[in-house]
């Protein structure tokens, strides 16, 4: 189940707000300009399906977001707990920096924790399946698919080069807990 917890940037321990519920928090993140919404697919997805049917259950919604953003490429990315790279993909991204253009994920299976750090605060999102998240170009966040990592996603891009991550060089990542997804 999806989750949102902000916390002030310098006390990890305990959050100022906390909540399981889909549009409470769309409305927390679409405060700082972050999207969030839930999607559900035209048609069942089969475990191993192509990344051709993945996009073609979700459709209506790919279309819809191309036209209003003007994505130019669209793929799925699969990761699995027994992939070889698993350890150095996870690190890749475990640090905060920022993209020069938004970061757009959906989940069509599995889980990751997108944690971003705006205005004075952490925003900790947990995405599962049928989770979307936009985060805005420039804002400064971290993601962490967790150790064994499980998860399909559809990923949005306007320029080749945008996925690149420019790193703050700044430790607050560290000081915040690790992703641990929850047992199914």
């Amino acid at each position: 189940m999806s989750r949102l917890r902000i916390f002030d940037e310098n006390d990890p321990g305990q959050p100022l707000f906390a909540s399981r519920d889909g549009e409470a928090i769309a409305a927390e993140l679409g405060k700082i300009g972050v999207t969030f919404e839930r999607w559900q697919a035209s048609k069942p997805v089969e475990p191993g399906a192509s990344p051709e049917e993945v996009m073609e259950a979700y459709r209506a919604d790919i279309d819809r977001l191309v036209a209003e953003r003007g994505f130019r490429t669209v793929d799925v990315v699969s990761i699995a707990p027994d992939n070889p790279n698993r350890v150095e993909m996870r690190r890749k991204f475990l640090d905060e920096h920022f993209h020069k253009e938004d970061e757009v994920r959906f989940f069509v299976a599995g889980s990751g924790l997108f944690t971003l750090h705006v205005d004075g605060k952490v925003y900790e999102v947990e995405c599962v399946k049928d989770d979307l998240i936009a985060v805005p170009d420039g804002t400064k966040h971290w993601f962490d698919m967790g150790e064994s990592p499980n998860f399909v996603a559809i990923r949005f891009f306007t320029e080749p080069d945008g996925w690149v991550g420019h790193f703050t060089g700044t430790d607050i990542a560290g000081r915040f807990p690790r992703y641990e997804p929850e047992a199914a």
